[in-house]
């Protein structure tokens, strides 16, 4: 009985980690991340500045939770902590789902 209740607990809370990106619409994203990420992070998800991650194929619960943080103060960067405010939480929720959206390939060295 615990085993079926932590299954469904789990269910649940990775559910909830794939609906900002469900409810959020990626062409609005793209034009967000055009405009306000693209200069760092690029449109393609592939940073431009080396002291950016890259942001193609990432959770968008994961984005949504550090854009969140950078707004509240809870995490700061010089620059995205001043980002940021001027994001929505539909502006954050777009452009998750935008990167998230992103496919990306590994190829392991020989």
């Amino acid at each position: 009985m615990k085993d079926a209740l932590r299954f469904m607990m789990t269910l649940i809370g990775l559910t909830a980690l794939a609906l900002p990106a469900a409810a959020a619409d990626i062409a609005a994203g793209k034009k967000t991340v055009a405009t306000v990420c693209a200069a760092c992070h690029g449109v393609d998800g592939i940073a431009k500045n080396p002291d950016a991650p890259n942001l193609a194929g990432d959770n968008p619960g994961y984005l949504i939770k550090q854009l969140k943080a950078f707004k509240s103060g809870a995490r700061q960067q010089d620059q995205m902590s001043i980002v940021a405010q001027q994001l929505s939480e539909e502006d954050m929720a777009n452009a998750a789902a935008w990167y998230s959206s992103l496919k990306i390939t590994v190829t392991m060295p020989q």
